[in-house]
This record gives structure tokens, sequence and C-alpha cells, in this order.
């Protein structure tokens, strides 16, 4: 059996490529899933790639991961990552690992992006590579 890698996207990824170029680049979040399955299946891995702009929603899929036994997830929280604690709670109570992933760095932006609530319940983080922060993300969790 193919293990499964949740990649859960928050708010506003869906207009990647037209939002903020100059901070989150060119490749749309369809560019960034087309390379990451192709990475997974260099791995070994199949993703279940999805977005949202509901908070509820990433929270329900999260329970999803630890009900199908995901080895991993790959969590883009978006601006959820500093302010969701119920995104901390929902980490905390599944036994899935879940790898914090930012296209930029919340640390070198506004002091309000320095907090993430994602990671104070993430087994590990990729931020500030673009794209690859998914891919590099991916590779970690293939290692768990």
């Amino acid at each position: 059996m193919t293990d499964i890698v949740f990649v859960l996207n928050g708010p506003n990824l869906n207009l990647l490529g037209t939002r903020e170029p100059d901070i989150y680049g060119s490749d749309t979040l369809i560019d960034i899933e087309a390379m990451l399955a192709d990475k997974a299946r260099e791995l070994g891995l199949v993703i279940d790639f999805r977005q949202t702009n509901h908070e509820g929603e990433l929270v329900d899929w999260l329970h999803e991961a630890r009900i199908t036994g995901a080895k991993a997830v790959l969590l883009n929280a978006a601006a959820y990552t500093h302010t969701s604690i119920a995104l901390l709670d929902a980490i905390r109570a599944i036994d899935v690992p879940v790898i914090e992933v930012h296209l930029s760095d919340p640390a070198t932006r506004e002091e309000f992006r320095h907090i993430s609530y994602v990671g104070m319940g993430a087994v590990d983080e990729v931020k500030g590579l673009g794209p690859r922060s998914y891919a590099v993300a991916l590779e970690k969790a293939a290692a768990l």
C-alpha cells in the first residue's frame, strides 16, 4: 500500500500566481500541485492536495488525515498560521505528523507573522524557499 500525504492549503493560496508575486512568486497552486505530484511519485508517495479559504474545513481535513491513516500532513495554513488556536488544537489532537510549509519566510515579514500557532504543534517547518518549500517538506515527510 502506498503512503498518502495530505497537502492542505489555506486562505488566498488559490490566488497564487497573481497575488503579490513579489512575495509569493508567479507559480500557481496548480503548478505547485503538479510539481509536488511528480516529487511524490519519485518518493513512492501519493499526495492528497487541497485548498480552502475556510478554517473549519482545514480542521476537518486534519481529522480526516487521522481517520484515513495518512503518513503525514503538509500544512500551509497561510494567514491562519498566525491566528488559529483551532488548528493548533486539531494538530495536537491527531497522531499524524504535521509539517508547516510557507512559500515566504514569515520571520522576515510583518511582526504579526512571527507567531505560528501551527508551528507550536508541527513536528517541523519549511519556509522561505518558494514552491520548493513543498518539495523539501515532502522529502521530510517521506523520511518519517
